[in-house]
């Protein structure tokens, strides 16, 4: 038991001298428990609203995922941009370090061309909506073809009749022919 108080003193000092004490280290603690539970509630909450509306928006059948996920990933921003203040990070720092960051990046934009072209082919796919979930795509004339089972900002996923899984960068569809045909579920 005196180990354990002993613990406890320790991280308490420590903390102390970098201008946090254990109750913000206790309070930073519930809030992230906090929003776990509130953004487990809230994600099934918006994919079930969405899928209640789907059909009758004709909604595309990944839209209820894509915005739960946007919405999952707001609510840790948030949640991360509370903890830093509590901790005396300002946040204005933080998005000078981001725009820095963004600035390294776009210099080096030409060494990473194929990130931003399968990032916007991405966007060109999601926006055109040639093929959905479910589809089966046939790119020629490498005959590769496969069901779309997921898609990212990279890549496209085909799974072949055999069972493995292709990843095709999502540029390649603007580069090649593709054949598309009709979902389980009958939909073009």
């Amino acid at each position: 038991m005196d180990r354990i108080g002993a613990w406890f003193k320790d991280h308490a000092a420590w903390l102390e001298g970098h201008t946090a004490t254990a109750v913000t280290a206790l309070i930073t603690l519930v809030l992230v428990i906090v929003a776990a539970m509130v953004i487990s509630v809230l994600r099934r909450l918006v994919q079930k609203w969405l899928r209640r509306f789907e059909a009758r928006l004709g909604l595309p059948y990944e839209t209820p995922g894509t915005v739960a996920r946007v919405v999952t990933g707001a609510v840790w921003v948030i949640t991360a941009m509370i903890v830093l203040e509590m901790w005396g990070i300002s946040v204005g720092g933080v998005w000078t370090l981001l725009v820095g960051a963004a600035t390294i990046v776009g210099v080096g934009f030409l060494a990473t061309w194929a990130m931003v072209s399968n990032i916007t082919a991405s966007l060109f796919l999601v926006v055109w909506r040639p093929f959905n979930l479910g589809d089966t795509v046939e790119i020629l004339p490498e005959n590769l073809k496969g069901r779309v089972i997921d898609r990212n900002l990279m890549f496209i996923v085909l799974r072949e009749d055999g069972g493995a899984t292709l990843r095709v960068p999502n540029n390649l569809f603007f580069q090649k022919m593709f054949r598309v045909s009709a979902g389980a579920d009958g939909s073009e």
